[in-house]
């Protein structure tokens, strides 16, 4: 990948407000050069989709968020994959990897309350074939995401200065 490809991913990636015309003026190109990059990348997969992030404790939103470790048995000729996207299509699941370590996966889940958080993990989670063991985390509070700090601002220390 050139750097002028990863320059724009990167831009993207950290505002996709940006549209063409401002790259270009950022980057000193020409705005048609760009906005063909940026449609081959929507067409070829790259660029997979924009979303804004949302403080929803700030908007009033009440969710219960939990990351879920699942230890499974990969199957014979498949590995990970099926029982991969058997999981990741439950609406429920917010992210999904695949992970070195202790565990297979890691999952972000959102639901409404801990409780139908819990029930997802065990009448839809636990029973599939394959899954040897679910441990649940709920999140208490979110710090930050994607590089941004939530409900919190950075206040000066008045101590910065002193030597």
């Amino acid at each position: 990948m050139e750097k002028l490809d990863t320059k724009v991913l990167e831009m993207l990636e950290n505002d996709a407000r940006l549209i063409p015309e401002q790259i270009a003026v950022m980057l000193d190109k020409e705005k048609g050069d760009i906005k063909k990059l940026v449609e081959g990348y929507e067409k070829d997969g790259t660029i997979v989709g924009y979303k804004a992030l949302i403080d929803w404790d700030k908007a009033g939103k009440e969710t219960a968020t939990a990351f879920i470790e699942l230890k499974v048995t990969p199957q014979k000729d498949r590995g990970f994959e099926k029982v991969a996207e058997r999981i990741y299509n439950y609406p429920e699941v917010q992210d999904m990897y695949l992970m070195s370590g202790s565990y297979d996966f890691l999952l972000l889940i959102e639901g409404k309350t801990m409780k139908e958080v819990a029930l997802f993990v065990a009448e839809k989670l636990a029973p599939i074939d394959g899954v040897l063991s679910t441990t649940t985390h709920f999140v208490l509070r979110k710090y930050k995401d994607k590089g941004t700090v939530f409900g919190h601002r950075q206040e000066k220390d008045e101590r910065e200065g002193i030597i």
